[in-house]
């Protein structure tokens, strides 16, 4: 850290100078990294739906898939002839939309309803590509869907490719919100904290450039390979949190150095911030590698989707911490003492970086009852943990977007009809091994589709024994077509060489993620007892394996960030026991963050005056992944910051007591004020319209909330305290052979 201090001091104009080059090479492409984000989460390589799906495209000559459902109100209704006229007007003109391969008519949908009992609810289903160009036919059916509104006819789209492009657009225009919205609030906490314009802008200075070049990362990782909507978000929260907290401690840190002079003496403006680097800085290097592990377990689960989020996470950590480091310091050797103005408030507390009685007072009182602090603040955080034991994870789909929506509003009223199921369908292949389909098979195969259709929950089974309800038609409409029926269902079930069986089974309803389990156990009871070899796919399925991925890579992540946090804390502060009091007491308020969250969003406690919708019913199956990484991350922040104050402090001659709490009185103020800044970056992410990101800025307020205050300003101190000598533990043989990282004092 000397040979950066002196580096970036002693050449600040060279470093700022290579920093505003890579700002605005990073400009443009970080403006055009939201375009390449997605909401599909992808494959699974070797997974039962993914076979399902290639066979489907390669046996079958499925290519287009993927649906679009136009949910129509009209008036007058269909069952009359100038409905049924404007009805049929707006088919052929849907049918001509390029892009679109086929268009199943209200009423043609066989036991599934797609029309309601009045006429006045029609459903329609469009083909649309799987894949390539599927986003770009479905924004050519919505402009038709909107060309065709009239008194008539009101035409909503609804879908799984609907609801993905929703959360894409949704997400990135919540990000920007959410970045306005907490600026200007950010600049006031600053303000408040600094007393001084200048000094409040260079934490705002180091966030935005952090963020310019993290999404412009992104863009280029998007280049190569699929990366989530989501991937924006963190960089956002990060960016703003921990940019604006690391350049928070690296200023308040110069203004001490600039204040150790007495009155009239001139501090060197370079060696208080080559001072800065050598201490704050250390502080802030460390902590940016802990949160930069942190995200790392976001790269372990096998879906390019989550690593994603993991990439640009590390990516948007690492260059915070360098931009801290770096162009800050260089920022700070070259204002000096005009750090401090224009001068806004006069408060003392603004003016330094001096020590604050009130907290120090705070602190002793604390440490006088230690054992109370301890047992009270962890009684508290395993109470708001206790709801995570319930915690269901899946894909919500269209109820992870609030209401107001399109692709959510439209799915009710499918609902309504009864034609929910049309979004959960379950694909079963069939396969025959060497034999082809023969006269031997087809009462084998008739039985099975007979025993899938007397199943609880199912609606219909899209085979080639047609039933009666398969040939009624709309009200209205005028029955099926039999003879073409026959011949698309003949088409659909059997692959071209005969060797292979298809069927679709439709729920009577749509599945939320926590009822996908059941309804697939009976399932594949049924299909073992028939005697086929069988493969089962379907969006269910898909979602399924998607959410059981990741969350058999929880642990795996857990332990891996476990074991690289307390090696590099143990190398950081040369202790045992205080890496491990760090695990565990980061792990009591993720904890927190997670009960509190499985509360709000899956029990609907307090959704309400949130704005999240209490139908939700499970937890994105990614969340709880990414909080642990983001917070876990976060919360060693304040640890580090205190921890390092404390370790100086003991260097410096001070007893293990009185080190503590001079440490709180000198960081519990910018441990608070940058709790503050986080808590209202996070809190603006609620303000979305996104569960899932809401939900994601709710854990992390509440821990931000929870960790700044009685975590870090209580437990940890009541624990220092009880701890003594402990603290600096450190067996004699591994003292040896750990490198000697010492605090410049």
């Amino acid at each position: 850290m000397r040979a950066l201090s002196l580096l970036v001091t002693r050449r600040p104009w060279l470093v700022l100078l290579l920093w505003a080059l890579l700002a605005l090479l990073s400009a443009y492409p970080a403006l055009l990294a939201p375009r390449y984000l997605s909401a599909n989460p992808g494959e699974l390589q070797h997974a039962e739906s993914t076979q399902v799906t290639t066979l489907l495209r390669e046996r079958f000559g499925e290519t287009d898939t993927n649906t679009a459902l136009l949910v129509t109100r009209l008036h007058p209704p269909l069952t009359t002839p100038e409905g049924q006229a404007a009805y049929n007007r707006f088919v052929s003109g849907l049918e001509q939309v390029p892009g679109v391969t086929r268009v199943l008519r209200a009423g043609a949908q066989g036991a599934v309803p797609t029309v309601s009992p009045d006429g006045t609810l029609a459903l329609t289903v469009a083909q649309i590509p799987l894949r390539e160009g599927a986003s770009q036919t479905l924004a050519r059916v919505r402009a038709y869907a909107a060309a065709a509104q009239s008194s008539v006819l009101d035409v909503r789209v609804t879908g799984g490719q609907a609801i993905a492009d929703d959360f894409t657009a949704l997400a990135e225009s919540d990000t920007k919100r959410s970045e306005f919205a907490a600026l200007p609030l950010t600049a006031l906490v600053l303000l408040g904290v600094f007393g001084a314009l200048v000094a409040t802008a260079l934490p705002l200075v180091v966030g935005v450039l952090s963020i310019t070049m993290a999404l412009a990362g992104l863009y280029g990782l998007a280049q190569i390979t699929e990366v989530s909507t989501f991937a924006q978000s963190v960089i956002t929260m990060l960016g703003l949190g921990a940019g604006i907290d690391y350049a928070l401690l690296m200023v308040n840190r110069f203004r001490e150095e600039l204040g150790r002079g007495g009155p009239g003496d001139r501090v060197d403006a370079r060696a208080a911030a080559a001072r800065t680097v050598q201490t704050a800085g250390r502080s802030v290097l460390f902590s940016g590698l802990t949160v930069a592990i942190a995200m790392a377990a976001l790269i372990l689960p096998p879906i390019a989707f989550v690593r994603s989020m993991g990439l640009g996470g590390v990516l948007a950590v690492l260059l915070t911490v360098l931009a801290s480091v770096t162009a800050l310091p260089a920022l700070l050797a070259l204002l000096g003492e005009r750090v401090n103005s224009p001068r806004l408030l006069r408060l003392t507390w603004s003016q330094s970086g001096a020590a604050s009685g009130a907290w120090t007072a705070f602190a002793r009182r604390v440490t006088a009852r230690p054992w109370l602090a301890v047992t009270l603040s962890t009684l508290c955080l395993v109470v708001l943990a206790l709801p995570a034991v319930q915690m269901q994870t899946g894909y919500a789909g269209a109820w992870g977007l609030t209401p107001g929506v399109e692709s959510r509003d439209a799915l009710v009223d499918v609902r309504e009809l009864g034609a929910g199921g049309l979004l959960s369908q379950f694909e079963v292949i069939f396969d025959l091994g060497e034999e082809r389909y023969g006269p031997a098979d087809r009462a084998r195969f008739q039985r099975v589709v007979a025993e899938l259709r007397a199943l609880p929950g199912v609606q219909a089974v899209i085979s080639p024994f047609l039933t009666p309800a398969d040939l009624a038609g709309a009200p209205g409409g005028g029955g099926v077509d039999v003879l073409g029926t026959l011949s698309l269902l003949t088409r659909r079930s059997f692959s071209a060489d005969r060797h292979l069986l298809r069927v679709t089974v439709v729920p009577d309803r749509s599945l939320r993620a926590d009822q996908i389990d059941p309804f697939e156990a009976q399932l594949r009871q049924t299909l073992a007892a028939s005697g086929f070899r069988f493969l089962l796919g379907g969006a269910p399925i898909g979602e399924r394996e998607f959410s059981r991925a990741i969350t058999d890579a929880l642990p795996t992540a857990v332990l891996t960030v476990f074991a690289a946090t307390f090696l590099l804390l143990t190398v950081a502060f040369r202790s045992l026991l205080v890496p491990l009091k760090s695990i565990v007491m980061n792990t009591l308020t993720v904890g927190a963050a997670y009960g509190v969250v499985t509360l709000v969003v899956q029990r609907g406690v307090l959704a309400g005056p949130l704005g999240i919708p209490r139908d939700v019913g499970v937890l994105d199956s990614s969340l709880p992944l990414i909080l642990f990484a983001v917070l876990f991350g976060l919360s060693m922040d304040y640890e580090i910051f205190l921890l390092s104050r404390v370790q100086e402090e003991v260097l410096r001659g001070h007893t293990n007591d009185e080190a503590v709490v001079l440490a709180v009185g000198r960081t519990a103020r910018i441990i608070t004020s940058a709790a503050l800044i986080m808590f209202i970056v996070f809190c603006a992410f609620i303000a979305g319209r996104v569960v899932a990101n809401k939900s994601i800025g709710l854990g992390l307020a509440v821990a931000v909330a929870l960790d700044a205050t009685l975590v870090r300003l209580v437990l940890v101190p009541a624990f220092l305290k009880l701890a003594g000598r402990w603290n600096w533990w450190l067996p004699p043989g591994l003292a040896r052979r750990l490198p000697e990282i010492r605090v410049e004092h």
